[in-house]
């Protein structure tokens, strides 16, 4: 029903910037009735949600771990949900997806297996 597309990703050195973009088709994301979520995953490590924007009132949330460096953000009128990465690490490096679901709650409450919908992956790689 919602097919999304991650870009955006790429080498950088740490201190570096990205901003990955979602774009989004069948659906509004952080409308009505579908929230939007980033997940990264590294090798052997488990799937992790970065940030979201709520269905609704598109409230916005940023996992701790990134909390100060990274920010989601929406744009409406096309539909594209963005993640800026600022002050890039290391352990920053991962496959970056974005997701999306109707979840009648705050989005910061589900965690992966809830989204049905996921983008292809983008690979983001923090090395000097």
């Amino acid at each position: 029903q919602v097919q999304l597309a991650e870009s955006g990703g790429g080498l950088v050195q740490p201190g570096g910037s990205l901003q990955l973009s979602c774009a989004a088709s069948g659906a509004t994301l952080g409308g009505f009735h579908y929230a939007a979520a980033w997940f990264r995953q590294a090798p052997g490590k488990e799937r992790e949600r970065v940030a979201c924007i709520s269905a609704g009132d598109g409230r916005p949330f940023v996992a701790d771990s990134v909390k100060g460096r990274f920010t989601i953000s929406r744009d409406a009128a096309k539909n594209i949900i963005y993640l800026q990465m600022s002050d890039l690490q290391s352990d920053d490096t991962a496959v970056y997806y974005c997701a999306a679901e109707r979840l009648a709650l705050s989005c910061d409450l589900y965690r992966s297996h809830e989204y049905k919908n996921w983008g292809q992956g983008t690979q983001v790689t923090v090395s000097s």
